[in-house]
């Protein structure tokens, strides 16, 4: 009788000692599953699959740290592209201006009122000029946010009669705000202000229109 009962204590103990092996490695799979299941999303994540002329290619993303300075000066130089290329239309003006102070805050605003006060905008349209702008180079400081930025650009004021080259310089802090489509990379320009824009060469589209002519 009393072996009877210690084989059945002993049976009984294999059986929870082999179901508590069981649930452990169960335990263990299923973290192991889980784990593998992470590494993956992140992986997959990391991918981003383009649709170039028919054909899915595929591109890694990065830490947005990484690609900061780049996309600063994007952001820096788009900016003054679209503020200041200009030509005699007011709805090209207009649509210009508006994607420009989607990526600027109240102080790009303020230098377009008092130019629109000052009749500038009436004047490239009345006079028929057109005003392009061309980024010679863009810093962007990371030490300290927001981030600073100094841009150095030439601009040349196409008149009838004229060619004005201007340097322009300007400076001011970057903000990162959400990514939209009317603000791609996620910066907000502040505190921006024109410290230089003055002319540095004027040429007389007359001359250079018989200076041509001579030559053919």
């Amino acid at each position: 009788m009393f072996q009877k009962t210690k084989n059945i204590d002993s049976a009984f103990r294999h059986i929870r000692a082999f179901t508590f092996l069981i649930v452990a490695a169960s335990f263990a799979f299923c973290c192991f599953a889980l784990l593998k299941s992470y590494e993956l999303s992140e992986r997959s994540a990391a991918r981003v699959y383009i649709l170039s002329n028919g054909r899915v290619l595929q591109a890694d993303l990065s830490a947005r740290s990484e690609n900061i300075p780049v996309e600063a000066r994007d952001h820096v130089e788009s900016f003054h592209r679209y503020f200041f290329s200009l030509d005699p239309d007011e709805k090209v003006i207009e649509a210009n201006v508006v994607r420009a102070l989607y990526l600027a805050d109240g102080s790009a605003k303020k230098q377009y009122d008092n130019l629109r006060e000052s009749g500038f905008y009436a004047s490239i349209i009345s006079g028929n000029i057109s005003q392009q702008v061309t980024i010679d180079s863009v810093q962007v400081i990371e030490k300290s946010y927001p981030y600073y930025f100094r841009c150095v650009a030439s601009q040349q004021i196409i008149r009838s009669t004229s060619i004005v080259t201007r340097r322009l310089i300007t400076e001011g802090y970057l903000r990162s705000v959400t990514r939209s489509d009317n603000n791609p990379h996620g910066f907000l320009i502040e505190r921006w202000r024109i410290l230089e824009n003055k002319d540095v060469d004027v040429r007389s589209r007359t001359t250079d229109f018989f200076n041509q002519s001579s030559l053919k």
